[in-house]
Formats: C-alpha cells, sequence, structure tokens
C-alpha cells in the first residue's frame, strides 16, 4: 500500500479507432514476457513522455500466465490537459512507455446471482471486460451503454452478443439514461456497477442509495471533491521517523514527498488508490472517491493526495 509501484516499459504495438475520438490501444513487453495479471475492472497508470501521469482502465482482464498486452481505451477530452490529447495527437505504434502495475479499485464480484452493468461514454472499457469476464465463467450480465450519439458507440457488435444488452444513445431518444428505472426494473438483490461522466455516476448513487453498500460499485474518472488544502497539522510518520507539518495549501502526498518519503502516487486526483496509507491515529477529512463510507467511517486508511485532518495530528503508517 505505501511502497512505490512497479514500473514496466512497455511498447505501444496496436491502435485502432473504436468510436469518434476513442482509440483502443494495446501495450506488450518489448521482449515479449509475460505481463502482471489484471483482474475485470483494472485499470493502469501510463507515464507519459510529456510528464504527466494518467490512469485508464483495461478492457481485457487475464491471469499471469496468459498476460501478454494491456488494452486500455482512450477518449480524447476536448478540455484535455494533455494526457489524451498527447496519446491521440503524439503517440505513435512502436512508441516506448512506462506502465505500472495494474491496480484494481473496482472489483467484480463474480459470485454474484445477477449483475447490472451501466456504462457512460468511455465508461464502457471496465465494464465492457467485467462483462466479458462474466460471459466467460457463464453468466449473463445486464448490459445499460449510454452515449450522446450513435458515433461515440464503441463496440456495437460485440454488445449484440450479450442478451438484452441495452444502447442508449441521447440524441435519438432526445433524454439522458433513466438510471433511476433501471435500478427499479432490476432484481433489488443484484450487484450494479457505473463507469461514466459525473452527471451519470451522480445519477447512479442517488438510485442505489437505498441499496445495501456491498451491491452497489462506482468507478470516477476525475475528482469527486476538492482537495483538503486547510493545512495547519502535523503528520507523525510512524515508521519514518519524521513529523512534519501541513501548510495550508499543500496536501499531505505534497509534504511526504517534499521530505523525500518514497510513495507510489498517481492521480494526485483521489481516483486511482495509488497513494492510499493506514492510518494508526487522528481522524482523517476523507475527499477521495476510492474509499467506501464503511471504509471511511472505519479510518483506518485514508488517500493523502486529496485527504487532510480532521484534527490537528494525524499519524501514519510510513
Amino acid at each position: 500500500m505505501t511502497e512505490v509501484n512497479d514500473l514496466r516499459t512497455l511498447r505501444l504495438t496496436a491502435s485502432q479507432y473504436l468510436a469518434r475520438n476513442t482509440l483502443a490501444l494495446t501495450f506488450e513487453d518489448p521482449e515479449g514476457e509475460r505481463l502482471p495479471a489484471a483482474d475485470a475492472g483494472s485499470h493502469v497508470a501510463l507515464i507519459l513522455p510529456n510528464g504527466l501521469t494518467r490512469q485508464y482502465s483495461l478492457l481485457e482482464s487475464s491471469n499471469s500466465l496468459t498476460q501478454r498486452s494491456y488494452v486500455i481505451g482512450v477518449k480524447l477530452d476536448p478540455q484535455s490537459r494533455g494526457g489524451s490529447r498527447y496519446i491521440h495527437e503524439t503517440m505513435r505504434v512502436g512508441d516506448l512507455v512506462q506502465v505500472e502495475t495494474p491496480r484494481n479499485n473496482f472489483p467484480l464480484d463474480e459470485d454474484a446471482e445477477h449483475t447490472v452493468l451501466v456504462a457512460g461514454g468511455i465508461g464502457i472499457t471496465p465494464i465492457l471486460c467485467m462483462a466479458r469476464r462474466l460471459k466467460e465463467i457463464g453468466k449473463s450480465p445486464r448490459i445499460y451503454y449510454s452515449c450522446r450519439d450513435r458515433v461515440d458507440v464503441a463496440y456495437a457488435e460485440e454488445l449484440k452478443t450479450f442478451e438484452g444488452a441495452v444502447v442508449h444513445v441521447d440524441a435519438e431518444v432526445g433524454t439522458f439514461l433513466n438510471i433511476a428505472d433501471v435500478v427499479k426494473q432490476e432484481p433489488a438483490s443484484a450487484h450494479f456497477y457505473c463507469c461514466g461522466p459525473g452527471p451519470m455516476l451522480e445519477a447512479f448513487e442517488k438510485a442505489c442509495a437505498t441499496l445495501p453498500p456491498e451491491q452497489v460499485h462506482i468507478e470516477y474518472f476525475s475528482a469527486k471533491h476538492e482537495a483538503a488544502l486547510d493545512g495547519n497539522f502535523v503528520v507523525e510518520l510512524r515508521k519514518s521517523g519524521k513529523t512534519l507539518t501541513v501548510p495550508q495549501g499543500k496536501t499531505i502526498l505534497n509534504v511526504v514527498r517534499e521530505a523525500g518519503i518514497p510513495i507510489s502516487y498517481s492521480c494526485e486526483e483521489g481516483v486511482c488508490g495509488a497513494c492510499e496509507v493506514r492510518v494508526l491515529e487522528g481522524e482523517p477529512d476523507h475527499r477521495d472517491a476510492i474509499l467506501s463510507e464503511p471504509e471511511k467511517a472505519s479510518n483506518k486508511t485514508m488517500i493523502i493526495c486529496c485527504s487532510g485532518c480532521k484534527g490537528d495530528r494525524l499519524v501514519l503508517d510510513l
């Protein structure tokens, strides 16, 4: 949890358009070596040559005996801060890029009797990965996939192979997918998964508010809350034997890195989970989109790139 994540240099071996402004990219080891296993719902972080680090969900899951490539989907964001734009405009087949070992903050419960998968736009990436895995083990998930226009729909032909899959095109129907109706018409015992744009995720959380938390699974692309920057507290790093002051305007991660303490981090928005740290004492001010409400209430861990302190002192297992 607190160790720097492994990096591998992989080669971009294939790039093809899935839909408008949406690429499928395949990365492989230059020497043909096997890659670390990746369960359905996993994502990898790419450390791009322009210095940015970005997380992308994997389209395929596999075990370490068969994992020879990582396939991701990347949609060009018109308001890109340099990640998706660099990938679309600059990266070419043959390029080398550093890729972190897969992480999974959006795991699939393969034992659930019924699974409902809801995707919006590029959110189809982890959702289709889950659907493929469930089909592999003989289960039939219900899929709801919403896109703005028909040209934005990826994997349209493959989705037809899943019984009852719904592809909702906003422009053709004249309205957004009604998440509340989706939840109402599915069995209350089902496990619900959602990945998509912010408004869809908000509607999904609202629609699932009365369901048991263990049946509701969600993945955010970007920060759910603003980072805690109030500062004015101290952080004791128990393993390192250091006590650091977190000033106003900085995160715990900022201060820990400035002190030279090695720690894994990636998104710095509270959505990837790379900088999750065990809390030994104190009450965190949780601002991430990773931990569940019960996990936040337990205060056993925190995501230090965005979360702060509700008191004047935290003791972390660093």
